[in-house]
């Protein structure tokens, strides 16, 4: 190992363990190699620039995460609860599947775990305790297991930012990430239906047929921004950059004017949000292209894809290695991390097996979301964990059950390819 190797692992490590902020401890990382290896850092600071400015793709993960933090300050999830509790809540656990499918309409909107679980996770965490009766950390763990939907159901930052390293069409990401998605659904609400039954969870109250039309009623207006983003992509009516800004001001125009819930202030208040939120991901993407640099320069991307070729691995059998190994650094690993540093490396040996590009894409990804919830560093239960004041030890607690049936979920998205990319051959992807 070189000593500019060393020294970029060393402050990462030396960053987590004082939990610093993973941005930070990437950039301090990168640099130090830079510094060690008496390399212009200057010179390479503007070529990542450059490189990060040019990229237009990238305009839509700030546009995107506007469109997430205006549904959410437009009382949204809260009209998506009610009308999946008129939906599903009488069922046995129905809060929990209340949560599962408010979820699933809320990632057709956000594209984003932490988003999702700001906005309509603490609604369910909320609603299940005070009238479930949930314990907390149960509650947390359905609702951070609900939120790996957000960057399946398109659209999806993390899929943009995929696109964005292999080059591969956003449209195709976006249809094959529907089936997953619903898979991903399924799974979740099956292992409730089992904790439901096991644990006398309660159903939750029926609504009246005479009152179904009104509370259904409140979430039809949100749902065209779904039909309108993805029909538009499909279609070929705007690009994923020119539909993530669609999207922002068809969520505005719900928000301030149908709904009339987010007033001149608000909305100022979303801004400055999406504009905090918008530069820590512009800075992991920058200081990750900064490690990516230092990891090319040193030749390991290089040595991993010769160690590959060796192993004269199936592609089935690249798949299961590979995802088992990024199970295993989810532990200690945030996805966004995982996707921007290791998946470049791995992109040639992808594309020299003749894996297809989209579905290995939705497979990580599929991967580095169970990452952000798996003990004990998984953002989204650090975010949860804050936002409602339930100790990090019981989620914990609960959260393992959920992290068993979701990987066998993974495992079948592995060894079925046709499930990803049914839909996107069906509209003419190959």
């Amino acid at each position: 190992m070189s000593i500019g190797i060393a020294t970029l692992l060393g402050l990462f490590v030396l960053g987590a363990l004082l939990r610093l902020p993973i941005v930070a401890s990437m950039f301090a990382s990168g640099i130090g190699y830079l510094v060690v290896t008496r390399q212009d850092i200057g010179l390479v600071a503007d070529q990542t620039m450059n490189s990060a400015i040019s990229l237009n793709l990238l305009l839509a993960v700030p546009l995107f995460i506007l469109t997430a933090n205006v549904m959410n300050a437009a009382t949204i999830s809260d009209r998506l609860w009610a009308a999946g509790a008129a939906l599903v809540g009488r069922l046995r656990g129905g809060h929990g599947h209340v949560t599962v499918l408010m979820n699933l309409v809320m990632s057709s909107m956000t594209g984003s775990a932490v988003s999702d679980v700001a906005g309509a996770g603490t609604v369910a965490v909320r609603q299940m305790r005070t009238q479930g009766g949930y314990s907390g950390g149960l509650a947390c763990a359905i609702a951070a297991s609900s939120s790996l939907l957000g960057p399946l159901i398109p659209p999806s930052i993390p899929m943009v930012l995929y696109a964005l390293l292999s080059g591969t069409s956003i449209g195709a990401l976006f249809l094959a990430g529907l089936i997953p998605g619903l898979v991903i659904a399924l799974t979740i609400s099956a292992w409730i239906f089992l904790i439901a039954d096991r644990r006398g969870l309660p159903r939750g109250s029926a609504v009246a047929w005479r009152d179904w039309p009104g509370v259904v009623g409140q979430a039809a207006v949100p749902m065209t921004l779904p039909a309108v983003l993805l029909g538009g992509i499909w279609f070929g009516v705007f690009t994923p950059t020119e539909a993530a800004a669609v999207a922002a001001f068809w969520a505005m125009l719900i928000g301030c004017v149908w709904y009339r819930t987010l007033p001149l202030s608000g909305l100022v208040t979303v801004f400055r949000d999406t504009a905090r939120q918008s530069a820590v991901v512009m800075m992991l993407i920058v200081s990750s292209f900064i490690v990516n640099y230092a990891i090319t320069n040193e030749g390991v991307a290089d040595a991993m894809a010769r160690w590959f070729a060796a192993q004269d691995f199936s592609p089935i059998m690249f798949m299961l290695v590979v995802n088992l190994v990024f199970l295993v650094l989810g532990t200690v690993l945030d996805g966004a991390v995982m996707l921007l540093v290791f998946v470049p490396v791995l992109l040639p040996t992808v594309k020299a097996l003749g894996i297809d590009l989209v579905y290995f894409g939705v497979v990580v990804i599929v991967n580095f979301m169970l990452a952000i919830i798996s003990p004990p560093y998984g953002l989204i239960l650090f975010v949860l964990s804050s936002l409602t004041r339930v100790p990090m030890a019981q989620i914990n607690r609960e959260v393992w059950g959920f992290l068993i049936p979701l990987s066998l979920a993974l495992l079948v998205l592995i060894l079925f390819p046709a499930l990803t990319l049914f839909l996107p051959h069906a509209f003419g992807y190959r």
